[in-house]
């Protein structure tokens, strides 16, 4: 059991925002699906509030157990994530060309999602371990070798939006161990390369033209009549949030929402939903708290009592900030779509219980910043 006093060092202010967001996402999701003609769809709400309070349960739990426990199953841990991958071209289901679900009955659980966060913990231990090496190069490449069992089964999905957030990941915690800048600007340099061959390669095959046309069309949206597409969902998008204007049309007023103009308003584009019926106030007060959320696990981590609950803490930030921009970057036509969900927001249990995860994971590491008083 914990000591009764580690729990004043529970970061509130952070779990009260992480509430907000989530009570945003189930008011949002019952706008998006409120005309909608499949029943289904319509208790995407009802379905939402249960996962949301089963994460909160997920919360307590992941605060309770000390998060240096992570770090003596990592090797198993790592070794789950490799499974799960490998389940998932195995038996998962498949949708719009890529297998990256697994049927479990009430929930649909995607390992990419979970995987994120066990990346995190087992990555984390990996270099806090040889924290001393961290600015050798062979370190760097050690890391890479580390990373690149995950990242080429997601390859084979193929899941090319969680192969960026994974080297997203990679980055963070190598930041945050000192990497050198030199190592930086030469694994770049080949990462840039490897960028563009890999778009052509993407750009003459059937079955992922697909990824190719979506950055196309956001630096060259009018030049191939091919690809335009591929550009309904980001002009619906637009035209979501420009009627907004300040104070949004209402809830559950919104023409653009109701009428079914914009698609997969309840996941992808739930951003342009807010900014539709709540307008440029109710989009501000979402980034706000998206800020708010990311400063506070920031700070937990700066203040965590050891190097490996620093780095769950900036991988679990960063993740979440990443996400969060890249889902409201591609919303406002800032960014190439990529498929990432809103955090708290979007639809999705098993979205939804991984970032409730991470925020477990960071509050173990807030409640044990000090020395165990007793």
């Amino acid at each position: 059991m914990l000591n009764a006093k580690l729990w004043r060092h529970f970061d509130f202010l952070l779990l009260g925002a992480i509430v907000l967001l989530c009570i945003v996402g189930v008011v949002m999701i019952r706008s998006a699906t409120l005309t909608s003609i499949d029943t289904d769809l319509q208790a995407s709400a009802g379905r939402q509030i249960i996962f949301g309070l089963a994460g909160l349960a997920v919360v307590v739990l992941f605060t309770v157990i000390d998060y240096r426990v992570w770090a003596s199953l990592a090797t198993p841990i790592y070794l789950v994530l490799l499974g799960l991958l490998v389940v998932v071209l195995i038996i998962g289901a498949a949708t719009f060309g890529a297998v990256r679900w697994i049927d479990l009955g009430p929930i649909n659980l995607q390992p990419s999602e979970l995987g994120k966060f066990l990346v995190i913990l087992t990555l984390g231990n990996f270099i806090a371990r040889r924290e001393a090496r961290v600015r050798q190069f062979s370190l760097v490449v050690q890391t890479l070798i580390f990373m690149s069992g995950p990242v080429l089964l997601l390859l084979s999905q193929p899941d090319f939006s969680s192969c960026i957030l994974y080297g997203v990941i990679w980055l963070t915690l190598m930041w945050a161990a000192g990497m050198r800048w030199e190592h930086l600007a030469l694994l770049g340099a080949l990462g840039l390369v490897a960028g563009v061959v890999g778009f052509f390669i993407m750009l003459n095959n059937d079955s992922l033209r697909y990824i190719a046309e979506r950055v196309l069309v956001f630096f060259l949206p009018n030049s191939d009549t091919t690809f335009r597409d591929a550009t309904y969902n980001v002009n619906q998008s637009l035209i979501s949030v420009g009627s907004g204007g300040w104070f949004g049309q209402g809830y559950g007023q919104g023409s653009q929402v109701q009428l079914r103009f914009l698609k997969v308003r309840q996941t992808d584009f739930i951003f342009a939903t807010i900014a539709h019926e709540f307008g440029f106030v109710g989009a501000l007060v979402v980034i706000v708290l998206f800020a708010l959320v990311v400063i506070r696990i920031y700070r937990v981590g700066e203040q965590a009592r050891d190097f490996y609950g620093r780095l769950i803490c900036f991988g679990v930030g960063t993740v979440i900030m990443f996400e969060a921009f890249s889902n409201i970057g591609s919303n406002l036509n800032l960014l190439p779509v990529t498929g990432s969900p809103l955090p708290f927001i979007s639809y999705g249990g098993s979205s939804l219980l991984t970032f409730l995860i991470g925020i477990g994971l960071v509050e173990s590491v807030a409640l044990r910043h000090k020395q165990i008083e007793f």
